[in-house]
């Protein structure tokens, strides 16, 4: 069975912890969790209907996961037939269930679920599934949870109130949380989810907000800050080369021109310009859709194929498509540091928010608007209701 690791910090850390303070393993393989200390790794969990604390007798993690993995294998708190001092394990609450099937651990269930997650969703919505399952893991680790049905519905109200995101970003966060045990439920890993009926999104949660497009000036600026950010050499096993303003030219105007997130136009290839147009998607009744480039952009894309191969905005030949979005949002992050963006965080997700407000502006049907964001015509309506009036009295 699945045990959770972790450091106690003793009064004479090397490292200054506080007497009896706690750390993962992941927290120390940050690079801002500082010096490291040789305090001693304890191991937590339930064995063989048992729960108790023991530490390893060690302070290497490899060498405690070998440990844990002993005990793991025997199902017991014994490790080869070789009892551990430690403090008298904690009794077992009168009200923990004693499954008669076998018990899931916390670990591989999240692992499960963000594979079938993996297969059912976009790349960019996986991600969101994948920052909540290592969310939701820190979260049981810090409640020395380690099998699934150690959850009670107070648990899931603490992880749910103590969660510091908008009104918004916490009702999704509570839709993902159901959905878990939801999939947990279907395969018979539980009985029953704990996440309680009545627990309910924040007030305003349901609310659409209108989007925050870059204006015309905000946009002028930003262009106009490309042409001060300095070039960067970059270099990896990928290959090398130079971050330069008029790579970040041609990958806002591409996001401004076609409404594709940053993801879609890393990826984007040179078979999706067909003459004037760029293939954005296919529709679910066989249509597709396209969007209309400029001659001046359309030359600058050919003229970037030249210089970088089909795939334009890859970085190198690297492998990992997270790697080169981030590489982009960095150089993105200093021409945003340059230009006059407003109060409101800038992303480059607004340039998609911009090129939806600059076709409602010259007049363009929320039906076509809707078809060229893959969305309907009600998520349109809800999130660009400003410009829909403005059009509206045009």
């Amino acid at each position: 069975m699945a045990l959770t690791l972790y450091r106690r910090h003793r009064p004479e850390c090397e490292a200054g912890r506080p007497h009896d303070a706690r750390s993962s393993e992941l927290e120390e393989h940050r690079k801002s969790w500082g010096r490291r200390c040789t305090c001693q790794i304890h191991m937590s969990g339930t064995l063989g209907g048992t729960f108790s604390r023991k530490a390893a007798g060690t302070s290497e993690w490899s060498d405690a996961h070998r440990i844990a993995e002993a005990y793991g294998r025997a199902n017991a708190w014994i490790a080869s037939s070789r009892p551990i001092v430690a403090p008298s394990p904690a009794p077992v609450p009168v009200s923990e269930p004693q499954p008669t099937h076998a018990r899931m651990p916390i670990a591989d269930a999240l692992a499960l679920f963000r594979a079938n997650r993996k297969a059912a969703v976009a790349h960019s919505t996986y991600r969101k599934y994948r920052t909540f399952t290592k969310q939701f893991q820190i979260f049981a680790e810090s409640r020395g949870y380690v099998m699934l049905d150690q959850f009670r519905p107070a648990d899931i109200d603490v992880f749910y109130i103590s969660s510091p995101l908008g009104p918004r970003s916490k009702a999704k966060l509570l839709d993902r949380v159901r959905m878990f045990f939801r999939f947990a439920v279907h395969r018979e890993w539980i009985t029953k989810s704990p996440v309680s009926p009545d627990l309910k999104p924040p007030a305003g949660a349901t609310k659409a907000a209108n989007k925050m497009p870059f204006t015309d000036e905000q946009l002028a600026d930003i262009i106009k800050a490309c042409d001060q950010v300095e070039d960067r050499r970059w270099g990896n096993r990928y290959g090398s080369g130079v971050w330069t303003g008029e790579d970040l030219k041609d990958l806002i105007w591409t996001m401004v021109y076609t409404g594709l997130r940053i993801s879609d136009v890393v990826l984007f290839d040179l078979e999706r310009l067909q003459g004037n147009e760029v293939f954005l998607r296919a529709k679910k009744n066989g249509g597709d859709v396209f969007a209309y480039l400029p001659d001046w952009l359309r030359d600058r894309l050919l003229a970037r194929a030249r210089r970088h191969g089909k795939r334009l905005f890859f970085v190198g030949e690297a492998a990992h498509l997270d790697t080169t979005i981030e590489c982009w949002r960095n150089q993105l992050g200093r021409v945003f540091a340059l230009a006059d963006v407003g109060d409101d965080p800038a992303t480059p997700h607004r340039f998609r928010h911009t090129f939806a407000r600059m076709l409602l502006q010259k007049g363009v049907s929320v039906a076509d608007v809707a078809d060229l964001l893959g969305d309907d015509e009600e998520t349109v309506r809800q999130h660009y209701a400003r410009w829909l009036k403005r059009s509206a009295r045009r």
